[in-house]
């Protein structure tokens, strides 16, 4: 092998431990969250940051992740994610026992 395909593949294994390492904070951060803030600290890590910007998590009740996002659009584009979304939440928050996310369309936004 290359000198150049040996640094590829060191480099993923890194990035591998990384994410492992961010993973481990984040569920730590999550496990002495109150269980009102875990939700909006999961939900970005779960979607990604340009998820986030437009979308807001607003609670967690009855096993229900509840996200305001801006209309009917977002909605229906974020439904096909819900069941990686799920997966993460519960990687990430076991604790939480979130079973469903419910995308709520914020107050006063169109709803095409």
């Amino acid at each position: 092998m290359s000198d150049k395909i040996n640094s590829r593949l060191g480099m993923g294994a890194e990035l591998e431990r990384a994410r492992g390492g961010l993973q481990k904070i984040a569920a730590d951060l999550l496990r002495s969250a109150p269980a009102e803030d875990a939700a909006v600290i999961v939900w970005p890590l779960v979607c990604g940051a340009a998820v986030a910007s437009r979308t807001n998590a607003l609670e967690v009740n009855a096993g229900v992740l509840k996200i305001e996002v801006p209309d009917e659009g977002w909605r229906a584009q974020l439904m096909s994610f819900v069941p990686s979304y799920l997966e993460a939440v519960k990687r990430l928050w076991p604790a939480g026992k979130v079973e469903r996310i419910f995308f709520q369309i914020a107050a006063g936004a169109s709803r095409r």
